[in-house]
């Protein structure tokens, strides 16, 4: 079982690689610019060319391995019921509600952001039927019945976000065992999986991809910067308050 520390530390932000806030300025500078390029009619181009070409390399046993990879980005029935039974898990094990934090956090993040912007940007997926220079457009004005929600992909986004949190409840589980490359597999490989599929699939444009890639990771640090090891809970939580990521 996780030990709890002797003394609860100060609350104060956990660090994250790169250090300081200018790296997530930088990503969000450039989730802002990309939309405001793509607005502008910049960029459209290369999400269509993108498209013609997906389309015309389809040999059979390359879309289906890219159909089975693309269920890693799959949020409402694997990456958070996985998420939740290691969360359970590592609660369990440690007697802390701390790790069902971590993806309460997650969620919420993802839902005050993703979804907002798939709704406000108002575009259509690569595979529409509607002419590809009408879909390709954001801040479109699209048919009601028209999916409309590409713009950012919420496959990529969310592999970033609930794999980062599935690393770091693995980490907790095995007492901070894991080794540094499964660790490394389990956060980047995903993601990066998943901006090829989404796109060699057309089930997003390139730039969906490249706005949910630039989102996540500033998503992602802002998760773990929060000290989940810290923060207050109710007095009647006393006999499950123990810290899982900063043990001994």
């Amino acid at each position: 079982m996780l030990k709890p520390t002797a003394v609860r530390r100060d609350l104060r932000l956990r660090p994250v690689r790169p250090a300081g806030w200018w790296f997530d300025a930088l990503l969000l500078v450039g989730f802002g610019a990309l939309t405001l390029a793509l607005a502008g009619g910049a960029l459209l181009g290369v999400d269509l060319a993108v498209r013609e070409w997906a389309y015309a390399h389809h040999p059979a046993p390359i879309y289906w391995t890219a159909r089975v990879f693309n269920f890693l980005g799959q949020g409402g029935w694997l990456l958070m019921p996985l998420s939740g039974a290691l969360a359970v898990a590592v609660a369990w094990r440690a007697r802390t509600v701390r790790p069902l934090l971590l993806v309460a956090g997650a969620f919420v993040l993802l839902y005050l952001t993703v979804g907002p912007l798939k709704v406000l940007t108002d575009r259509a997926a690569p595979s529409s039927d509607l002419p590809p220079t009408r879909s390709v457009r954001i801040f479109n004005d699209l048919p009601p019945t028209e999916y409309d929600l590409s713009y950012p992909s919420g496959h990529v986004a969310n592999a970033i976000v609930w794999y980062g949190v599935i690393a770091v409840l693995l980490t907790a589980l095995t007492a901070g065992r894991l080794h540094p490359t499964v660790h490394r597999l389990v956060r980047f490989a995903p993601p990066a999986i998943l901006l090829v599929t989404t796109t060699y699939l057309n089930f997003h444009w390139l730039t969906d991809g490249v706005a949910a890639l630039l989102l996540g990771l500033f998503l992602d640090r802002l998760l773990h910067r929060v000290p989940w090891d810290d923060v207050p809970l109710p007095d009647r939580l006393r006999a499950w308050d123990r810290p899982f990521i900063s043990y001994p």
